[in-house]
């Protein structure tokens, strides 16, 4: 608003055109405009005011908390730190095979193939089994026809005594693989239970592991914590810091033309200087508009 807008709009309000609402929200929004102005110009020129007596509170006072920030920001790049090294180390726990559990695998591994082994063997002695069987019982019903046949011949009476025999052998080969059908079994119960304290091992190795990286995770839930604390501590101090940027920003801007140290201060910002004076006196005239509306 400039004082020839001003008049302009005077007369348009005598001939009944008011538009209080709109002045006021004109008023607002260049209101918001200059205290952005006067907080950027008085963090960009607050070192050179030090010696400015009517800013000395706000000069101190931004030294301080600058040094805070600066601690501040310290202790969340040392927690980032140690927020990003529990992350790494929790995450190769979780996914990196220790050398112990290697070993163990690579023993149950094998263990697993020779139980395989095994298996098959067992399964080869009871077919073998089975067929001798069949042969037995073969055998046993051809000596029974043969004794209830008249058998005076010599021919059949060495049929007879060779089935005998045969069924003699089958009943020994029977035995044996029985016999080694019981030791199979015995070897695969074995493995069996090496199995199973293989698997509580790694069950345990598991657990150790669980139990480190959930240390890990509630360091990364510590670190987290602190870190939301001192974020929130360092937007206190941003504000605190706004606000005395912002009054040392209105006092130089005010002051510019009047105070030989302000217009130093000010110097490399004239132009900024100028436009935050001509929002004032829009500000003003919008308000003394909405005032006579």
């Amino acid at each position: 608003m400039t004082p020839s807008k001003f008049m302009i709009a005077r007369v348009a309000q005598a001939f009944g055109y008011v538009r209080r609402a709109q002045r006021m929200a004109d008023a607002a929004s260049e209101m918001h405009l200059l205290r952005e102005a006067e907080t950027y110009l008085g963090e960009m020129v607050w070192q050179k005011v030090e010696h400015i007596e009517k800013l000395s509170v706000e000069y101190w006072n931004l030294r301080k908390l600058m040094k805070e920030k600066n601690a501040v920001e310290g202790r969340i790049d040392e927690c980032q730190a140690r927020l990003n090294n529990a992350h790494q180390e929790r995450s190769n726990l979780l996914n990196k095979t220790p050398e112990a559990n290697k070993e163990l695998f690579d023993k149950r591994a094998a263990l697993l193939a020779e139980l395989e082994n095994l298996a098959r063997r067992r399964d080869r002695i009871v077919n073998d089994a089975r067929d001798v069987r069949r042969a037995h019982v073969g055998l046993k019903m051809k000596l029974e026809v043969i004794t209830s046949e008249v058998a005076d011949s010599t021919a059949r009476q060495e049929e007879f005594r060779l089935a005998k025999e045969r069924l003699a052998e089958i009943k020994t080969r029977f035995v044996a693989l029985k016999e080694e059908r019981l030791q199979v079994a015995n070897l695969i119960e074995e493995g069996d239970k090496k199995i199973d304290e293989l698997d509580a091992m790694l069950d345990d190795e598991r657990l150790k592991r669980r139990q480190v990286a959930a240390d890990a995770f509630q360091s990364i839930g510590e670190c987290n914590k602190e870190m939301s604390l001192l974020r929130a501590e360092s937007g206190l101090l941003d504000t605190q810091m706004r606000q005395l940027y912002g009054e040392i920003g209105r006092y130089v801007s005010r002051n510019s033309q009047s105070d030989p140290s302000c217009k130093s201060a000010a110097s490399s910002h004239r132009g900024m200087v100028d436009v935050m004076r001509a929002l004032r006196r829009s500000v003003a005239l919008n308000h003394r508009l909405a005032e006579l509306s």
